[in-house]
């Protein structure tokens, strides 16, 4: 990447405070600039337009147009805009509408900063990002809406160990209950694991529960 090159963002959320706050994140960056913000999601679209922003950052409860409405008229115009949004809950049943909508991926508002800049580089490099905090039912319901960010992705190939590991994510053991199950050690367990999660390039347990319900791996019910 040159150092001209700035990855562009547009920040949207009904209250100033909130927007300043976030904003702070982005002080000591030289990868991503923040070009402008939006107080509502009819402004958040009218400045799409306008910068053409790489990434949006915007709340899902907006004024005059909602956050998921927003997402679907910005994918509308400008389909390469990767759009995460952000939600006071994780079990938000409007992050399922905004992500059918088009968006890329979705936090919850008390992340940590790292949090942020981790969903934002998997954003940019053409992955989907999902909440560290997403719990079971909110999985449940992702994986039977009609949002499949794995639809067009190539099936990676798994080892026999790698896909009992997947189906135990599923079931939401941890690694030491895994590695008992499986008579195998802790180390071993990590390791595939992280092959697991690099094959997929997700960050999170939710991101190998959605592929591995929707690509036959686990059945939920």
């Amino acid at each position: 990447m040159s150092e001209n090159y700035s990855i562009k963002v547009i920040i949207a959320d009904d209250h100033e405070i909130y927007v300043g706050g976030l904003k702070a994140f982005f002080n000591d960056q030289d990868v991503y600039e923040v070009v402008d913000e939006a107080y509502n999601g009819e402004e958040l679209v009218r400045k799409v337009k306008t910068h053409l922003p790489h990434i949006v950052i915007t709340d899902l409860r907006m004024p005059i147009l909602s956050g998921a409405k927003a997402v679907e008229e910005i994918k509308r115009i400008s389909p390469p805009t990767h759009c995460l949004v952000l939600s006071s809950y994780d079990n938000d049943l409007s992050i399922i509408e905004a992500l059918q909508a088009g968006a890329n991926g979705y936090i919850t508002k008390n992340m940590p900063q790292k949090d942020l800049f981790t969903a934002l580089d998997q954003l940019i490099k053409g992955y989907p990002y999902f909440c560290l905090t997403t719990n079971t039912k909110m999985l449940r319901l992702l994986s039977k809406s009609s949002f499949n960010p794995y639809a067009t992705a190539p099936n990676p190939q798994f080892t026999d160990i790698e896909l009992k590991i997947i189906r135990m994510i599923c079931e939401e053991k941890t690694n030491p209950e895994m590695a008992f199950d499986l008579c195998l050690s802790i180390r071993t367990i990590e390791n595939n694991r992280a092959r697991v999660y690099e094959k997929l390039n997700v960050r999170s347990p939710a991101g190998v529960v959605i592929y591995a319900i929707r690509n036959g791996l686990y059945n939920p019910d």
